[in-house]
């Protein structure tokens, strides 16, 4: 199986949890996990699959240990990385940028060379009004909502792991 990484951004712990239960999912080591403070060019370097995860903040904004670990981020040579997004926001609240942060990793990431898995989630069952994270009716990433659905996380979390573990063999 190719070797990877989890690295997370998180401010209340939410998305750790997240990132935590993934890692349980797959069977990643805990010392696979990170948070994304840690990012480092050489630390990225010794992975195949980078799955990374960001809550949204503001009116759409990363976590903020994310602005620092992107710029890093692009400076490594991502070709033939494969590259998995998840995220969490409030689609009650925040509607109209639930999970953007999904999207700014995306769009940061789409031209370096990387490629990405579990970027085809679909929408259907999810209620918010507008997300950067979505491109062509899809996210671009798992997006969930710990706020006012979380008791449909468990499912949206097997459903997309399912669908990445076709290109970890």
């Amino acid at each position: 199986m190719k070797k990877i990484g989890i690295f997370y951004g998180s401010t209340t712990g939410t998305c750790e949890d997240l990132a935590n239960r993934i890692a349980d999912k797959l069977e990643v080591s805990a010392s696979d996990v990170h948070n994304v403070e840690a990012l480092s060019v050489d630390l990225i370097s010794g992975y195949d699959v980078l799955l990374l995860g960001s809550s949204t903040w503001g009116d759409g904004e990363l976590q903020d240990d994310w602005y620092d670990a992107l710029k890093k981020m692009k400076t490594a040579d991502l070709s033939g990385k494969e590259i998995a997004l998840f995220g969490c926001g409030d689609s009650e609240s925040y509607g109209d940028t639930f999970c953007d942060a999904i999207g700014v990793l995306y769009n940061n990431l789409r031209d370096t060379g990387c490629t990405f898995i579990g970027n085809k989630v679909s929408t259907d069952g999810y209620s918010f009004s507008s997300s950067a994270a979505v491109e062509d009716g899809m996210f671009v990433g798992l997006a969930l909502d710990e706020v006012n659905e979380s008791d449909k996380t468990q499912k949206r979390i097997d459903s997309w792991i399912t669908d990445i573990k076709k290109s970890l063999q």
